[in-house]
């Protein structure tokens, strides 16, 4: 146990922060009051409102999760929409925080911001060396000035701002609308209406060979609890599962199959585009501090969403 915390999550009502929401709760810690905000307790786009949030609940750290997030093809003809709204919520929040004094703030940012072109493993230090994928440059680059005003705001002000990059994450309460989700949730939902409609086949784009590294959302929720509580650097960190813990996702799909208990046939559509091969990311920052982190197993983590799933499809995000 530490100083006092009042942490404000903003966010708060996502995947990740629903997580977060499980974790604290189980923890029950004495020294720590834990605020979860989603988007309708405040437009973080306007200063404002954001200074209005600041003020109600006072916190003394933020773990910034909100952001405006879309599907590919939304990002792809909305790219000005994507950066002005998350360039405007991520510096309403920092600058909001640096008023009022919040001793530290945890942002989240995303795989997606490394350069299109780049070796692997990707690690922290590789994020500003190229352009991102054109897809969503808007997103990306809005989020990589996360990154630049944590160490502008440091470099002036002595802010401990800092940021997370994670891996796919997974898990209870994730985005199961097909137009918009990821591909764990939304693999999760087509298996369960092909099962609900008594199909027998259940077809699966692509070849099912690209790679992938999947974090489960609670382990995830208790590596952003170190972050805030224990590592003390501006500079960002890869929260990730080890390299070898890749999978392909004919893996995913057959530990879907398991999960699900589906007897039926998996056809891989091979005339439909893989994306991209492999986004392999170096946990090794991680490790050098959590060197014996345990990381649900794979197969666990997906029985585990896909219960959770069957039992919420009715109220889930779909």
């Amino acid at each position: 146990m530490g100083e006092f915390k009042r942490i404000l999550v903003t966010g708060g009502s996502g995947l990740v922060g629903k997580a977060l929401q499980i974790v604290v709760q189980d923890e029950k810690r004495q020294d720590e009051d834990w605020i979860f905000v989603g988007s309708k307790d405040a437009n973080l786009c306007d200063l404002d409102a954001t200074r209005q949030l600041f003020d109600k609940h006072k916190p003394t750290h933020v773990i910034h999760l909100a952001a405006m997030v879309g599907g590919l093809f939304h990002n792809m003809s909305h790219n000005l929409d994507f950066l002005r709204s998350n360039l405007a919520m991520n510096s309403n929040v920092l600058q909001v925080s640096h008023e009022k004094g919040v001793k530290k703030v945890v942002s989240c940012l995303s795989t997606c911001i490394f350069p299109d072109k780049t070796t692997y493993p990707i690690d922290e230090t590789m994020i500003h060396n190229g352009p991102p994928h054109p897809s969503n440059f808007g997103y990306s680059y809005a989020k990589r000035m996360i990154d630049v005003m944590n160490q502008a705001y440091h470099e002036q002000h002595g802010c401990l701002f800092t940021s997370v990059v994670p891996c796919n994450v997974f898990g209870p309460h994730d985005n199961y609308n097909l137009e918009s989700s990821h591909v764990i949730p939304g693999l999760i939902r087509r298996l369960h209406d092909v099962m609900e409609a008594g199909g027998s086949t259940f077809t699966v784009l692509g070849t099912g060979k690209p790679l992938r590294q999947f974090i489960y959302s609670l382990d995830l929720a208790r590596l952003f609890l170190w972050v805030l509580r224990e590592y003390d650097e501006v500079a960002p960190i890869i929260l990730s599962v080890d390299e070898t813990a890749e999978v392909s996702i004919r893996q995913l799909t057959e530990e879907l199959q398991k999960a699900f208990d589906f007897k039926g046939e998996i056809v891989f559509d091979t005339t439909k585009a893989d994306g991209q091969y492999k986004k392999t990311a170096s946990n090794a920052k991680l490790r050098k501090y959590l060197p014996d982190f345990k990381f649900t197993p794979f197969a666990v983590a997906v029985k585990e969403s896909v219960d959770w799933y069957k039992t919420n499809s009715k109220t889930a995000r779909n």
